[in-house]
């Protein structure tokens, strides 16, 4: 069974969603999805066969305050609106197709960051609430976000403990793989001051936290040479952008551009994505 394995990266996923437009007009659809942060939750559009609707959200509500915007941190201590990403767009502004969503008969989970434990954990993304608390969780970089309350616990940002699930879903018994990167070939995340003071400011509500932040990208540079590996080894494509894009990039034309980007590039190697279902 081959798996979709997708990166987050706040916008920069807008390349990712282009890549499975690409699948959806092939009429591929992997029965085994799992990602972490904004690349699954534009994967949920894919697994509800809603062509363009990730760029959709872009183009209409990037510029707008209740996206993203300082005054939502009165309300939601977010950067983003957490009520209008994940209240109005999917139930009003552009409904997401709940129904073509259930039709899905194949594996979806959700990476999230159990801010108690430090440890990854992967929850059911068939089994999502009417408040997205999945992906509400999966999205929740520190500071940007408060930790999100599901089961009794507190959790973040599933990317702080696994960028790239792609472990999990080979532990999951997935031999082959198609793996959505959102960053050029040969980039390396370094030490993040940021990330370091991130660190200290919740380690006391946290402690196990800090250490994720302050290896965080031994973490993800260790998980971009496994894909890469496997690439090598026959189980994977990779599929990832030729150029960088900023996190909360701002151009509307990069974002098209970066989406339009990642389609082309799918398209390109669609041959070596059918081979993985062989």
């Amino acid at each position: 069974m081959p798996s979709l394995v997708l990166e987050g990266g706040t916008l920069r996923p807008i390349f990712s969603a282009g890549v499975m437009d690409a699948l959806l007009d092939q009429q591929i659809m992997f029965p085994y999805c799992i990602g972490v942060s904004a690349g699954i939750s534009n994967g949920f559009s894919y697994i509800s066969r809603q062509k363009r609707r990730n760029l959709d959200i872009l183009e209409q509500y990037r510029h707008d305050p209740r996206y993203i915007g300082y005054r939502n941190y009165v309300r939601h201590r977010s950067l983003f609106g957490l009520d209008f990403i994940f209240g109005e767009i999917p139930g009003q502004l552009i409904p997401f197709d709940v129904e073509a969503f259930k039709s899905y008969t194949g594996r979806l989970l959700v990476g999230v960051t159990n801010a108690m434990t430090g440890q990854p954990e992967y929850i059911d993304g068939m089994e999502i609430d009417e408040q997205w608390t999945m992906l509400r969780a999966t999205c929740a970089i520190p500071l940007f976000f408060p930790a999100i309350e599901m089961n009794g616990s507190k959790y973040y940002d599933g990317g702080l403990t696994d960028p790239i699930p792609i472990r999990k879903a080979v532990k999951d018994g997935n031999e082959k793989h198609l793996i959505i990167l959102t960053q050029p070939k040969g980039y390396v995340k370094t030490f993040s001051r940021q990330n370091a003071m991130v660190g200290r400011l919740l380690k006391r509500k946290y402690p196990h936290l800090e250490h994720i932040l302050l290896t965080r990208h031994e973490i993800y540079n260790e998980s971009v040479a496994y894909c890469e590996q496997l690439e090598l080894d026959g189980k994977a494509v990779i599929i990832r952008p030729q150029m960088p894009l900023d996190s909360f990039e701002k151009d509307l034309g990069k974002l098209r551009s970066t989406c339009q980007h990642g389609y082309d590039l799918a398209m390109d190697k669609i041959k070596d994505i059918h081979k993985l279902f062989a």
